[in-house]
């Protein structure tokens, strides 16, 4: 009898615990924790995992789920991009979130649909990342948009000529250098591309390329690479007594660039998507203050970096549709998301018919004093 009343007693206890663990929905995070994009994937990471801080629970039919977060390293590479976002469905999400660079969110793109799960991208702006992707938004500006602008502040800068370095291989690098020149060539006429050079994925010996760069004596560089490669042109550029500003895309707002390019860092420009000056929604207000604190809280410099906004957005999109959906199912989050609208720490976010964000300003920044400053926002109607 007491054996059997113990049993009954054990049974009792396991009831509320099992009940409270089917309250959990799941939300993968799909980024490069290690590899080239390493260092740019883990800030979003560190975006998602402080918004889970902040909103650790979401109410799905009037009950409340525990958000837990499932991590899979796509380790910046489009093959392992394809096992980690299988892993990620085989461990039960609802929802996607990632990833940092366009070309492994391309390459992972046709398993979310086809599980029928959906993928909110933080920074991906290749236009390949959604196009024909119903499955697949995304919460920051495009390449087409980004390209743009940064050839708009090279003309009217003053530089008539430039010169454009892109990685062969790689959506973003290639995709962003394209949409530079086509909007240069625009304003400065066909032949104000004086050079246009490629490199390999993880070379390291840029003179070759630059010392051409060199011989056609542009007035502007434009060079849209990942953190790991941006440092090593950009000192050997100065090496060879290249002068010309150097320009490039949101990957280079990372403060290892300036650590590892030391005082050549200085005068490099950039495009990105916030800056912690000016917060222009409550949300913002809040989020910088907590996530400094959260930032110091893990070693890391309090220094708010834009794709950790941006990731921390993409989590407030993702809670806004599972609880409008009322449901941890993927084709109902799916099928909410067109319609949802917040507003997040990089300003209103809502989407088009092809799952972009409607964006239209980008913030223009520059290193001064080994620190990244703020120039100028930029619109685009």
């Amino acid at each position: 009898m007491k054996k059997l009343l113990a049993l009954l007693l054990v049974i009792l206890l396991m009831v509320p615990a099992l009940a409270m663990a089917e309250n959990v929905i799941k939300i993968g995070v799909f980024e490069p924790q290690t590899g080239e994009n390493g260092g740019g994937g883990l800030q979003e990471v560190y975006g998602m995992r402080y918004a889970n801080q902040v909103y650790p629970t979401v109410t799905i039919g009037g009950e409340e789920y525990k958000v837990e977060l499932v991590e899979a390293d796509n380790k910046s590479d489009k093959t392992e991009a394809v096992t980690a976002a299988q892993s990620l469905i085989s461990s039960g999400v609802s929802v996607v979130l990632g990833s940092y660079g366009s070309g492994v969110s391309i390459a992972a793109g046709e398993i979310f649909a086809e599980a029928q799960v959906p993928a909110i991208g933080a920074s991906c702006t290749n236009p390949q990342v959604t196009l024909g992707n119903d499955y697949y938004f995304r919460v920051c500006f495009l390449d087409p948009f980004q390209g743009t602008v940064m050839a708009n502040y090279a003309f009217q800068s003053g530089a008539t000529t430039a010169a454009v370095i892109t990685q062969l291989g790689d959506d973003y690098s290639s995709g962003l250098g394209n949409f530079f020149l086509k909007a240069f060539k625009a304003l400065a006429g066909d032949a104000a591309i004086v050079s246009e050079e490629q490199f390999q994925t993880n070379q390291t010996d840029f003179k070759a390329i630059l010392t051409n760069i060199k011989a056609a004596n542009p007035g502007v560089i434009f060079a849209p690479s990942s953190i790991a490669t941006a440092p090593l042109l950009i000192k050997q550029a100065r090496e060879l007594g290249i002068t010309a500003p150097i320009m490039a895309g949101d990957t280079w707002e990372n403060g290892t660039i300036i650590e590892n390019a030391g005082a050549d860092a200085e005068g490099i420009v950039l495009s990105t998507f916030f800056d912690d000056a000016d917060p222009a929604t409550e949300e913002a207000a809040k989020f910088i203050p907590g996530f400094k604190e959260y930032l110091v809280s893990i070693g890391q410099p309090d220094v708010i970096p834009a794709v950790s906004a941006l990731g921390y957005d993409a989590y407030l999109v993702a809670l806004k549709a599972i609880e409008t959906a009322a449901s941890t199912k993927g084709a109902d989050i799916q099928a909410v998301l067109p319609g949802i609208a917040i507003e997040g720490v990089t300003g209103a976010i809502s989407f088009d018919e092809n799952g972009d964000a409607k964006k239209d300003m980008a913030f223009i920044k520059t290193v001064k004093d080994g620190k990244f400053v703020f120039l100028k926002t930029v619109t685009v109607e």
